[in-house]
């Protein structure tokens, strides 16, 4: 149960009926759910919509609060996403959208999707409220998701997430994220570089991130973890990127890491998934080459897909043109897998994912 704490939480996830069986794997920190029929409250709308929000100077529960409206309104507001699923039923847009209402939240954006064959329902909303009334929403929130059974997670967009990059020889893709950084379109906070070779040591100097060398000794995967581990905990990471790290994690790393740890394959999973993808596609003579970026499982490269793009591909192509052409596929597909997970835009449920763009 949450528990009013003197300073908020960035991030609250709570799970509205921990006892209800389901088929499938929730991973942590992320909701689970798809969504299903449709249009059984009023005025449910399907995409970006505005839902309703609170006019200026109103107090929508006067015995919730001894100050006056004039005064909630001069606090700070604090802007936050919502993620949600639950089983789909009635009143579920109401009942978050009214929650959010008397807690004085004002909705920025808002998007759903129902899942007619599975009937679950997700939702991320993006709102607006002071922050002496968060404590108040997180408390409301618990007591609507043990109602409607809802899975949720609660996040200040003004927390900034911690990310650590695995590399091994290959640099495209980090120099691509560490540029993207660099010009503030990923709102995160880069706190290391982990290798298993010292190749792209002077990549990390030139941006000025710590670079950590951590080889695999023989089939002493154990000992590298653990290293890597504490690398991770004392950097207080939130989010691990795989790009093109060309080690297999371990299923106690990857068990640790589940639904913070994004990897690019590149291939168009699930063709040619493993080792040497574009030697693969050479052989069958594909059309089209791509690249996918998906979260890490125990199953090598079958985790929740999160992007994928793809691009034309020639019998007159050698491996070379292949490769080149697909490293360019690999940057944006990853960039753009790594924005959705720090905006919070990710949901997943069991091996797939929703993702409002």
């Amino acid at each position: 149960m949450l528990q009013p704490a003197e300073d908020a939480p960035a991030e609250t996830t709570y799970a509205g009926n921990p006892g209800r069986a389901s088929a499938a794997r929730t991973w942590p920190g992320s909701p689970t759910g798809v969504i299903g029929s449709a249009s059984r409250d009023t005025g449910r709308a399907y995409g970006t919509r505005s839902l309703p929000v609170r006019p200026p100077g109103y107090a929508a529960d006067a015995h919730m609060t001894s100050q006056p409206a004039s005064s909630q309104e001069a606090a700070p507001n604090h802007v936050l996403t919502l993620r949600i699923s639950a089983p789909d039923r009635p009143g579920l847009v109401a009942g978050v959208a009214g929650t959010l209402f008397d807690h004085g939240a004002n909705i920025l954006e808002a998007d759903q999707y129902d899942d007619h064959g599975t009937g679950m329902f997700f939702q991320r909303i993006e709102f607006e409220a002071a922050g002496q009334r968060l404590d108040g929403l997180r408390v409301a929130m618990e007591a609507l998701g043990r109602r409607l059974h809802l899975t949720w997670v609660m996040r200040d967009r003004g927390t900034t997430r911690r990310m650590a990059v695995f590399v091994s020889h290959e640099d495209h893709c980090l120099y691509d994220l560490l540029v993207r950084h660099r010009s503030g379109e990923l709102a995160c906070d880069i706190r290391l570089i982990l290798s298993n070779h010292e190749v792209l040591r002077p990549v990390a100097q030139q941006f000025g991130i710590p670079f950590h060398h951590v080889p695999v000794a023989g089939n002493d995967v154990t000992g590298a973890e653990a290293l890597a581990q504490r690398l991770l905990d004392d950097a207080a990471i939130d989010l691990v990127v795989l790009a093109r790290y060309m080690r297999i994690l371990s299923p106690a790393m990857v068990e640790r890491w589940a639904g913070r740890a994004i990897n690019i394959h590149h291939s168009f999973l699930p063709a040619f998934s493993g080792a040497r993808p574009y030697h693969q596609a050479y052989d069958r003579g594909v059309k089209l080459i791509g690249a996918t970026a998906h979260y890490v499982t125990t199953v090598l490269d079958d985790g929740p897909i999160i992007e994928q793009d793809v691009t034309p591909a020639s019998h007159r192509d050698s491996v070379d043109d292949l490769v080149r052409r697909g490293r360019d596929i690999e940057r944006t597909v990853l960039a753009r897998a790594v924005r959705w997970h720090l905006e919070d835009r990710v949901l997943i449920h069991g091996n797939r994912t929703i993702v409002f763009r």
